[in-house]
């Protein structure tokens, strides 16, 4: 007997669900991969950015402690900070050229030192002994107190001995003075950096081409002017004698030459104007 011819298979109109259903799965997952790209790349962005900031802000504060002064907050916040000298690094003082100095004036200025008339430090520009105002000047003068005489013939000892050049510097509080002298703290710290090198000068023999003067006024505090302690310890002159590095910065890094102005150029001599010659009157017809 003949088999049954299979009925005709039924035709699938749904296959195109398949392909629909691949693609939306291969485009899921090219959007999570793109998803997944993106926060990687803003982790590494936010970690460049981060790394750049702090090494910014890094250099910068550097920057700041090595050439200009500091300041020291205050209650208004940074905007009300004020200005403070640099206050000696250990890490950076020389450990070897005026390290025996600074023993010998600790030893020969005790008494000095214990009742807070002077006071050392070693930076790294070299050795700063503070003369405090209240040992060695009168209040608002630049005459040097005669009673002094015993401690600065103990400075300029250490002096006379060394080869280093010395720098002279004046500060003040940061109170205005207007006297018939001076009409400013300006003038006030020049005028007693200069009677330091004087006396040095004529009554200890120390040669004025080895010292220079500085006058900050009252710019470079290492206190607080705010209590009178902090401003008694801000008027003072230092000594500053210098270390070996620093001639050697100065002299590899000279200051600039002012511009000189360029030579007038020769005058050119100008060729005279010929003279018009009269011309002569035509004969007559």
């Amino acid at each position: 007997m003949a088999r049954k011819k299979a009925h005709a298979e039924h035709e699938n109109h749904e296959r195109w669900l398949i392909s629909y259903a691949d693609f939306i799965t291969l485009l899921f997952a090219f959007f999570v991969v793109m998803f997944a790209s993106s926060q990687v790349d803003k982790k590494k962005a936010q970690q460049v950015s981060q790394s750049v900031q702090t090494a910014l802000e890094q250099g910068a504060q550097a920057s700041a402690q090595r050439y200009v002064p500091r300041g020291i907050e205050t209650e208004k916040g940074k905007g009300g900070s004020e200005p403070v000298a640099d206050k000696p690094d250990s890490r950076k003082a020389p450990q070897g050229e005026l390290m025996p100095s600074l023993k010998l004036l600790n030893e020969a200025l005790e008494h000095e030192i214990s009742t807070g008339k002077i006071e050392l430090h070693m930076e790294a520009r070299g050795l700063v002994v503070s003369l405090h105002e209240g040992g060695f000047f009168e209040s608002g003068d630049d005459k040097v107190i005669p009673g002094s005489f015993p401690a600065i013939a103990k400075i300029a000892a250490v002096v006379q001995d060394l080869p280093n050049p010395v720098r002279l510097e004046g500060h003040t509080d940061s109170v205005p003075i207007h006297s018939e002298r001076f009409d400013s703290n300006w003038e006030l710290s020049a005028a007693r950096a200069i009677a330091m090198l004087n006396l040095m000068a004529t009554k200890y023999s120390i040669p004025r081409s080895r010292c220079a003067i500085a006058g900050y006024a009252e710019t470079m505090p290492v206190d607080s002017n705010k209590t009178a302690a902090g401003r008694a310890r801000n008027r003072r002159v230092d000594v500053v004698i210098l270390n070996d590095q620093t001639l050697v910065d100065a002299k590899l890094n000279p200051p600039p030459l002012p511009p000189q102005a360029a030579p007038p150029a020769p005058a050119t001599p100008q060729k005279p104007s010929p003279i018009a010659t009269p011309q002569k009157p035509a004969p007559k017809q």
